[in-house]
């Protein structure tokens, strides 16, 4: 936090040089912003569904918002919100493959709601090997240890640790599908365009922003739970890896998320000025 108010504090002290501020921290800068006549526009990366966040925004109702998913912006639907822009990822970051892997891929954080455990148990369902290249963070030591640690020990588990950029192509472009079995309301989900971006499929419970960025028999499939995910694992030959990222490319590209951008701010420059 004291990094966010020494940045804060340099930024409006050269407000004036700016055509428009875009924040990303949540709502720190509420209060301040609310007091210089600088455009702006925040936004909002993690999920709103918390009840001590209804008084803020109350008071401050009148702050432009962007959502990155429509479901994202339920909880608060009565804000400020001038539109939703999906999250893009540079057409060149990935190498797309069209050959189909022979394992499933998990990739994120080890956490409860992003229910590692459930993918293991999809994999071994179905008697295919399962790698995993994940972080644990220490908040989420006690559900590694206690629930995902045993599972580990399955000859077809293979647990990679944590990955870098670099290291995400081969691992996603090598991958018979992605499974994402969520169990909160996910505002977007940046590993979905990435596996799409690589050529890979996807595997998801329909929950969250999940339905807007996976188009159901087309990159993937939405499910509804560990059953539908087994039976759709059978499915996956059916789906094109190809038609995978020219999708990517017409929705989750870069270019397109800036383009969205730049039509914001044009126009709530126009309107301030």
């Amino acid at each position: 936090m004291a990094h966010h108010v020494l940045m804060l504090e340099q930024v409006f002290k050269d407000a004036d040089r700016f055509d428009i501020a875009h924040f990303h921290i949540d709502y720190i800068h509420f209060p301040t912003v609310r007091r210089f006549r600088i455009p702006h526009l925040s936004t909002l990366h993690g999920r709103l569904d918390i009840p001590d966040l209804v008084g803020l925004y109350r008071e401050f109702r009148e702050m432009p918002l962007v959502s990155i998913s429509e479901n994202q912006r339920k909880p608060l639907s009565w804000v400020n919100w001038q539109g939703t822009i999906y999250h893009g990822l540079p057409n060149d970051l990935y190498t797309p493959s069209e050959e189909q892997g022979k394992y499933l891929a998990f990739l994120g954080r080890i956490s409860p709601e992003k229910r590692m455990d459930q993918a293991i148990r999809i994999a071994k369902r179905v008697g295919i090997e399962i790698k995993i290249a994940a972080k644990v963070d220490p908040m989420n030591l006690d559900y590694f240890n206690d629930v995902v640690k045993p599972l580990l020990k399955d000859p077809l588990v293979e647990y990679l640790g944590e990955i870098g950029e670099e290291e995400k192509n081969e691992f996603l472009g090598n991958a018979y599908a992605l499974l994402f079995p969520l169990d909160w309301p996910e505002p977007f989900g940046l590993v979905m365009i990435e596996a799409m971006a690589c050529g890979t499929p996807v595997i998801a419970y329909s929950i969250g922003s999940v339905p807007e960025i996976i188009d159901d028999g087309v990159t993937g499939f939405l499910v509804s739970g560990m059953d539908e995910a087994v039976k759709a694992i059978d499915r996956v030959p059916s789906l094109s890896r190809k038609r995978c990222r020219q999708v990517f490319e017409e929705r989750f590209s870069v270019i397109r998320q800036a383009a969205d951008y730049l039509k914001l701010y044009q126009r709530l420059t126009n309107i301030f000025y």
